[in-house]
């Protein structure tokens, strides 16, 4: 298990109900669920930290999994205690700064801005558009 921490202020409106754990569980798994597509998952909601366990196919599932349930308003940390049938490098995690661009992100990992389609492909569905990203948004770096 690993706990990786998330800007609470920072990402998608999906909680509705936080004082009710059990509510706030199912819209993250719901969100879960529509963004990645994964569905053999658990979620518990405790205190602004996200528990998920579980499996997934891929390391690559599993990072977009945790990222999809840590890049939402109100989220802090998540907890992972999902399983990988086949498992793989990890990806290393990044996080937004004000005035960030995918190509600076880019070139500050790669030492090559125009590799940063790279990056926005690594996380999708999550990013919609390279322009769009956030400060406190946590991004996968493969």
């Amino acid at each position: 298990m690993s706990l990786l921490e998330f800007v609470k202020d920072a990402g998608a409106k999906v909680l509705d109900a936080v004082a009710n754990p059990a509510d706030a569980g199912r819209q993250i798994r719901s969100h879960i669920e529509k963004e990645i597509g994964v569905s053999d998952v658990d979620v518990q909601w405790i205190e602004g930290t996200v528990k998920v366990s579980g499996n997934a196919k891929t390391q690559a599932d599993k990072e977009r999994l945790i990222l999809a349930a840590g890049n939402i308003q109100g989220v802090k940390a998540v907890d992972d205690a999902i399983t990988v049938a086949a498992p793989g490098a990890a990806s290393r995690m990044y996080t937004v700064k004000a005035g960030d661009t995918l190509g600076k992100i880019a070139k500050e990992h790669y030492g090559d801005a125009s590799k940063y389609p790279q990056i926005f492909e690594a996380n999708k569905p999550q990013l919609k558009d390279p322009d769009k990203i956030y400060p406190g948004q946590v991004l996968r770096i493969p």
